[in-house]
């Protein structure tokens, strides 16, 4: 398991200060031979600040804008809002299964909020948000300026089938604040939350990241941290043949970041 000191000494390394500013965006319709490669439509924002001009760099720029329900990658501020709240203790409290047979093997478990932010496990956040109530979910949601600021439906799946809706580069502006520790929440809580988002990490680079699924579409949104800079990306996809597509998530996104030498190696995940 990679542990928490791994992110410290990569946030070290970097002394440039956040830059919030929309950067200009460069269009790259050659990205289209990728999505067709597994037959995916979607879009996919990558903002990397490894250099003195950032780029941000995005395939389907109108798509890009689009608001759509952020599903599972809620995840990574709803753990911040249950921290501060009080809802959830730290990483080691223990939610105990309830017994209910879910489709994913590793959700029908006791969890964590490590584990539940690994498996995805939805009944967990489902539980965070009837005990937050949408009152104190739209406060938090404006807080932090978190897409339509929406959290109108069933307290326990409004990120799912409710109104709350975010875009591609609303994600990406949510995760640099969050990579910079400048969101309204104790450091400490930020920082626990961006340990237990590494998907794996090499020599010199720290992938963070989390998948969501809504059923019709599918999201994978984090950033790959590099000594000279982070890489940004979120991407979501059309998921006509359900659980047939969810690989494409992370594939597609890989072989983009692989191409601009944003990430080594490659994996994938079938994860809610």
């Amino acid at each position: 398991m990679i542990m928490f000191a791994i992110s410290s000494v990569f946030l070290g390394l970097l002394v440039v200060s956040p830059v919030y500013a929309q950067q200009p965006d460069v269009l790259y319709p050659e990205w289209q031979v990728i999505f067709d490669e597994y037959a995916a439509n979607g879009t996919l924002v990558i903002l990397d600040k490894r250099q003195s001009l950032p780029q941000r760099m995005v395939f389907n720029p109108e798509r890009a804008r689009q608001r759509m329900q952020p599903a599972s990658t809620f995840k990574i501020p709803h753990a911040l809002f249950a921290l501060d709240a009080g809802v959830v203790e730290d990483e080691f409290q223990i939610f105990p299964w309830d017994g209910v047979e879910r489709d994913f093997a590793v959700h029908n478990q006791d969890q964590d909020l490590r584990s539940s932010m690994r498996n995805s496990a939805v009944w967990v956040y489902e539980l965070f948000g009837a005990q937050l109530g949408e009152e104190k979910a739209r406060q938090y949601l404006t807080r932090i300026g978190y897409g339509n600021v929406d959290p109108g439906g069933d307290t326990s799946t409004y990120w799912i089938d409710g109104n709350l809706q975010i875009s591609a580069h609303e994600q990406i502006d949510f995760l640099e604040q969050l990579y910079w520790n400048q969101l309204p929440f104790k450091e400490a809580d930020q920082r626990l939350v961006k340990d237990i988002m590494i998907v794996e990490a090499g020599r010199d680079w720290i992938l963070r990241a989390k998948t969501g699924w809504q059923g019709t579409f599918g999201w994978w949104v984090g950033w790959v941290e590099w000594p000279s800079g982070p890489v940004f990306f979120a991407l979501n996809i059309d998921t006509p043949d359900k659980l047939d597509d969810l690989y494409k998530r992370e594939a597609i996104t890989r072989s983009i970041l692989q191409k601009i030498r944003a990430l080594p190696g490659s994996a994938s995940s079938a994860s809610e």
